[in-house]
């Protein structure tokens, strides 16, 4: 049904790859990361860790938010380029606010973030008047407004009191997701359909280009990091196992489930169950990455100095996260976790107190080196099974 106000805006199928438009809106999370990764390392104890991942929580809503909107309306219409704009702008002036969200910035922070996510409901819920989805954008709606009071009153409180409140709004949100987002006299999503205008395709695209722009994080912080100090070998090391580390995480990343993700959402018999899982495990792999690029830093750094256990944690405890993200997108769209993901995770913990003594080069090479293994056996289960199709759980 396209009749109203949505007739001409839609997102048609055959639209099906990403437009510019979408491309241009992931390069403000360039700036996102950088930030995130700097209010990480300069607070690496377990508060800065459950600050810096409330507000990733945050800027992760956005992004998904913001492509559900860009994948129901026709990015190449002036209109919605102009709408999208104020978003993209928001979206800029909440990395800018992130290192201070917990002090000064609160309000400017949580006002942003509700502004850009109940306006950019508000506009989809006016011009899909007429439309199936209307309904879709009024579900979120009420679950975004619904966790609200909870991020203001996160800005006006005290900081230990503030991280909480932002965790729970987060957290209702991802749980609406989970449910349907039930809504009274609405209900809530058919646990069978998800409500997607152009393709399969267009959705899988999505994840795998922002799952490359996050990639560049720890590949910025690398190459920033290195050229700040001397060139000399053992910082060279430290430089060539990060950046053999990001590109670890890449290949394990596009292996199989990283390339049949549209395969997976077309065969499933409960696809929205499927874009629950590969959203859950993407958050997490982003959070892994954010790590990932602190980790990288330090070792450049320091690579012969003394390792401080939150050094070691974000070094090892990031990759096992990545991991851990990984197996979840591998269930959604294979119905099973291989053992080599598992086993690598539960390695990656197990080295963290193994690595006390050693220096923080040596507890890269040990991450590296995990990598590495779970590559090889991707390939060699490649080789064994040259193809495998998409099964998604049912």
């Amino acid at each position: 049904m396209t009749t109203g106000r949505a007739g001409v805006l839609l997102r048609r199928p055959e639209q099906a790859r990403s437009a510019f438009l979408e491309l241009f809106f992931d390069l403000v999370f360039v700036l996102v990361f950088f930030q995130v990764s700097r209010q990480l390392l300069e607070q690496l104890t377990w508060t800065g860790a459950f600050q810096t991942l409330v507000l990733l929580f945050a800027m992760l809503h956005l992004w998904g938010a913001t492509t559900r909107l860009l994948d129901a309306f026709d990015p190449r219409h002036p209109l919605v380029q102009l709408l999208t704009m104020p978003i993209m702008l928001g979206a800029l002036v909440l990395a800018a606010a992130a290192p201070e969200a917990f002090g000064g910035r609160g309000l400017v922070f949580a006002g942003t973030y509700l502004t850009i996510r109940l306006g950019g409901l508000a506009i989809a819920i006016f011009f899909l008047h007429g439309h199936e989805a209307q309904a879709s954008a009024v579900r979120i709606f009420f679950w975004v407004a619904l966790s609200a009071p909870a991020w203001i009153a996160g800005a006006l409180s005290p900081e230990s009191v503030r991280a909480a409140l932002w965790m729970t709004a987060a957290v209702v949100e991802f749980a609406a997701l989970a449910l349907g987002f039930p809504t009274p006299r609405l209900g809530r999503h058919g646990p069978r359909r998800l409500e997607i205008v152009a393709s399969e395709e267009h959705v899988a695209e999505r994840y795998q280009q922002f799952f490359i722009v996050a990639l560049g994080e720890p590949i910025l912080v690398t190459g920033l990091t290195f050229a700040s100090g001397e060139f000399g070998p053992d910082r060279g090391t430290a430089t060539l196992l990060a950046f053999a580390t990001t590109a670890l995480l890449w290949r394990i990343y596009i292996h199989r489930a990283g390339a049949l993700l549209a395969g997976a959402i077309a065969a499933s018999h409960d696809p929205l169950r499927v874009a629950v899982l590969t959203f859950y495990g993407h958050v997490l792999m982003v959070a892994a990455v954010v790590a990932i690029a602190v980790g990288d830093e330090l070792v450049i750094m320091h690579p012969y100095g003394h390792a401080e256990p939150a050094w070691i944690a974000v070094t090892l405890g990031g990759p096992a996260l990545f991991l851990t993200g990984r197996a979840i997108f591998e269930y959604a769209v294979f119905g099973r976790v291989s053992l080599p993901r598992v086993i690598g995770a539960l390695a990656l913990l197990a080295l963290i107190p193994a690595m006390m003594p050693v220096p923080p080069l040596a507890v890269a090479t040990a991450a590296t080196l995990v990598l590495t293994g779970v590559a090889v056996a991707d390939a060699a289960r490649t080789r064994r099974l040259p193809f495998e199709p998409p099964s998604p759980p049912r």
